[in-house]
């Protein structure tokens, strides 16, 4: 008598890996999601850099912050307002730069915004703070102001949530 030799899977053995790619899946979308929502979050903080170079300009030439411009940025000597295909607007309140997300944007950070605000140490060097975070070495006048346009901005705009932020502004 012949032996005859099995060949192919059994159907236990397939649907053991059906349920691991499954399982593997369940973990892997959610990552690979949030990569894509920090992305575009990402997007908004590189197109915000001119604006922080013009807002740093026209502190170094005034002493002073720019006062509310808004879409305007014409003050800052900007002519065109950045926008991209994540981002809707830039404005600037009172030295503080405003990025709002829409447009394509995922629909978690889409309408929301991230505050960028400037402080100045004492050695009049223009430094950036993300969000709430703490602004080093500033003065009381300086402070002030900054806490200020940061009530402001968090009023207009929610907050994109820290875990879409890329690591530099959490």
């Amino acid at each position: 008598m012949l032996n005859k030799v099995q060949k192919g899977f059994t159907l236990i053995e397939l649907m053991i890996v059906v349920a691991i790619i499954g399982i593997l899946a369940a973990i892997a979308i959610p990552a690979y999601q949030d990569y894509v929502i920090r992305t575009q979050a990402s997007e908004g903080l590189a197109m915000a850099s001119a604006t922080k170079a013009a807002v740093s300009e026209y502190f170094a030439d005034n002493g002073t912050w720019p006062t509310d411009t808004g879409n305007n940025l014409g003050d800052l000597g900007m002519t065109v307002p950045p926008s991209g295909k994540y981002v809707t607007s830039i404005t600037v309140t009172t030295g503080t730069i405003i990025v709002t997300y829409g447009n394509l944007a995922n629909p978690a950070i889409a309408g929301a915004g991230v505050v960028l605000r400037p402080g100045a140490t004492e050695s009049g060097d223009v430094v950036w703070v993300c969000q709430d975070g703490d602004v080093p070495a500033l003065g009381q006048v300086v402070q002030n102001t900054l806490l200020g346009a940061m009530a402001t901005a968090v009023a207009a705009n929610p907050a994109v949530e820290g875990k879409y932020l890329p690591s530099n502004c959490r």
